[in-house]
């Protein structure tokens, strides 16, 4: 994390945190983990394609599924998050 660009906003009903990574981190953040403690954290993931897929995949096909069902699941491509909504495209 780069600590000069962290950001902090608290207000009566939510508190935002922006985080920066540092100099010469590259690629995607895939999760964080957040809570009142270390032995208390809860891990959630930032949504991308390969984090939807995977979900996604999990829920529609268990672990008990054929490598040939696994093949056939669709294509799930991430086109545009905010903060209201997910657009997800399945092919």
């Amino acid at each position: 994390l780069a600590s000069p660009e962290t950001s902090v906003s608290v207000s009566a009903h939510s508190a935002a945190i922006g985080l920066a990574k540092a100099p010469g981190s590259s690629g995607p953040w895939e999760k964080f983990c957040f809570g009142l403690d270390t032995s208390a954290l809860q891990e959630r993931l930032f949504v991308s394609e390969e984090n939807v897929d995977g979900l996604l995949g999990a829920v529609l096909c268990p672990s008990f599924c054929s490598q040939s069902a696994l093949e056939s699941q669709p294509l799930i491509e991430v086109l545009d998050v905010t903060e209201d909504r997910i657009q997800i495209r399945l092919k």
